[in-house]
């Protein structure tokens, strides 16, 4: 029998795959398939990571999108608030339980948890609110971030808010608007405070703690470092919070603007300047407005300021006084003046300035100077009294951060008038030892001024009082002499607390007289500027008058009784301080 044929695959050892059997994978086809299922794997790993690190994000985000973005976050040209807008100093129970806006200063603010942040809001002044931001459990209309983010907001950044107006639990101590509280629903930031503030608004609102002389020019020191909690940063908790340098106020100006003390400070400065225009202009007063540039020296003094005017020299006027005269000289009868007055005087102490703001009266005289003097002592108590009635709130502020005692005022028709001769012989009967042998023919030092202002009001009881028929010797060249007694002048001093305000008196009207006095003064008649003065009495007759000037600056001083002039000025200037 015959052997079957062989097949050569069966012969190589090889089988085929029987029908539907894949081949044979082969060792390098083996090899790649291991790789792509590493790569697959590894692929597989790296998206389980991200969609694990996406997934714990979430869930510390609160696990839920953020339903309140378009809630809060920066200002845009198209943010829309539709609530009323409204003013903490008219919110009122008409307001509970409904939506208002408002434009404010974040004061304060802290977080509660993570889901809840306290904020106090300022407006102007010491007007301020507590703000509660909550988040929903629905996400919206606050939801887990939005309250973070309002809770991390930079202190003293300015911000726009929406807000339902509910009672608190209790009164909030630490805001002014203590019966109500924002809830906060929108939030938007206007404009962002820096990272650490220069002078803390709670610095701020304190007494100053030193008026030594100051370099301008030096850094401002920090006055404190920022502190967590409320009630710790509330200015209404001031007594908790370091005081800080003059210098430091000067140099950070927003922040020493914003304290409510010195906004209350510049209404009452306000209030003065208003109240002596009101009772100007109801007797017949006309306002106005002299020059800040003159071409010589006013009243012939050496403490100007000199600058180059075009080819020539001009100066800072020390005194609107010439200018006062021409009016009267002109035609008018009565008139007054509010501005600037320059002292180029080196004197560094809390009571002086080389720039101050004056206000000026000058008046005709019919009968006697002292028609003059008893319309200034009319204008002063006019403002004290109108003061007391219409800054009330400001004066109790003040008062809370520099403690005095009220400004006496005399009864009406028992107002203190002394000459100046009188005040002496009060001093040396009265007064403290070493004023036993003050003189009537020399100026009073300002110890003395103070000695006697503490004698008038123990003895007289009013902070307010005029001295009168000052020595020859201590009045300028256009005060007229005493017709009766030579040695003394129609001239008079204003003072208050025991410190001077005005000066003030009967010019002299009649060109031969003036220039018999300048030289008696050691002047030239025909020096540049006062020749011009003298010229203008020769020009037309001029009726006889008088006034006087007061510093506006140290009657909102001395009146609040206020440790510097310098914090009545809106911006002091000395001989250091030139900015801001």
């Amino acid at each position: 029998m015959s052997e079957a044929p062989v097949d050569p695959a069966q012969a190589s050892g090889s089988v085929p795959p029987a029908e539907g059997e894949a081949p044979a994978q082969s060792k390098k086809g083996a090899k790649k398939a291991e790789a792509k299922a590493k790569k697959e794997a590894e692929k597989a790993r790296k998206a389980a990571e991200r969609e694990a690190a996406a997934a714990a994000q979430k869930a510390a985000s609160g696990g839920n999108e953020d339903l309140a973005k378009d809630n809060y976050g920066d200002i845009t040209p198209t943010t829309k608030v539709a609530a009323d807008k409204v003013q903490l100093k008219h919110l009122g129970d008409q307001h509970i339980g409904k939506s208002v806006k408002l434009r404010a200063w974040i004061q304060n603010s802290r977080m509660q948890g993570a889901k809840m942040a306290f904020v106090e809001l300022r407006e102007e002044r010491n007007w301020s609110i507590q703000g509660v931001i909550s988040a929903s459990a629905e996400g919206k209309p606050v939801s887990k971030q939005m309250a973070k983010w309002v809770g991390s907001i930079r202190l003293e950044s300015f911000v726009l808010v929406e807000a339902t107006v509910q009672k608190p639990l209790e009164p909030v101590k630490s805001c002014r608007v203590s019966d109500y509280e924002l809830h906060l629903t929108k939030v938007y930031l206007i404009a962002s405070g820096p990272e650490v503030l220069p002078l803390g608004l709670n610095a701020a609102n304190r007494a100053i703690s030193s008026f030594e002389d100051e370099d301008p020019s030096a850094p401002a020191a920090a006055a404190a470092a920022p502190a967590e909690g409320i009630e710790n940063l509330s200015i209404t908790e001031s007594a908790v919070a370091p005081s800080a340098s003059l210098s430091t106020h000067l140099n950070n100006p927003a922040l020493h603007k914003r304290a409510p003390v010195q906004q209350a400070i510049a209404d009452v400065r306000m209030t003065v300047r208003k109240l002596f225009s009101e009772y100007l202009d109801s007797k017949d007063f006309v306002q106005f407005e002299p020059p800040c540039l003159i071409g010589a020296a006013s009243e012939g003094g050496a403490n100007v300021f000199a600058l180059p005017y075009f080819e020539k020299q001009a100066f800072l006027a020390q005194s609107p006084q010439f200018y006062k005269q021409i009016e009267i000289a002109g035609g008018r009868k009565r008139v007054y003046c509010i501005g600037p007055v320059f002292r180029a005087e080196n004197s560094n102490t809390p009571r002086h300035m080389t720039e101050f703001t004056g206000l000026d009266l000058e008046m005709e005289i019919e009968d006697h100077y002292h028609e003059v003097r008893d319309m200034i002592e009319g204008v002063m108590l006019y403002i004290f009294r109108g003061l007391q009635e219409r800054c009330k709130e400001q004066i109790e502020l003040v008062r809370s951060i520099y403690p005095s005692d009220e400004f006496l005022l005399p009864e009406p028709g028992k107002e203190v008038r002394l000459t100046f001769a009188e005040g002496q012989k009060l001093l040396r009967e009265e007064g403290p030892e070493e004023f036993r042998n003050v003189s009537d023919d020399e100026d009073m030092s300002t110890p003395q001024e103070k000695a006697l202002g503490a004698l008038v009001r123990k003895k007289f009881g009013t902070d307010f009082y005029v001295l009168d028929k000052f020595p020859e010797g201590a009045r300028p060249f256009y005060t007229i002499e005493d017709p009766e007694n030579p040695k003394v002048t129609n001239a008079y001093d204003f003072f208050m607390r025991g410190q001077e305000i005005l000066s003030g008196g009967q010019r002299i009207h009649i060109p031969e007289l003036l220039e018999a006095r300048l030289r008696k003064k050691g002047i030239d008649p025909a020096s540049p500027g006062i020749k011009d003065y003298v010229d203008v009495f020769r020009s037309a007759g001029v009726p006889p008058h008088g006034g006087g000037g007061i510093g506006l600056d140290r009657v909102v001083a001395w009146y609040l009784n206020l440790p510097s002039v310098h914090l009545a000025s809106y911006y002091p200037r000395t001989p250091k301080r030139l900015t801001p």
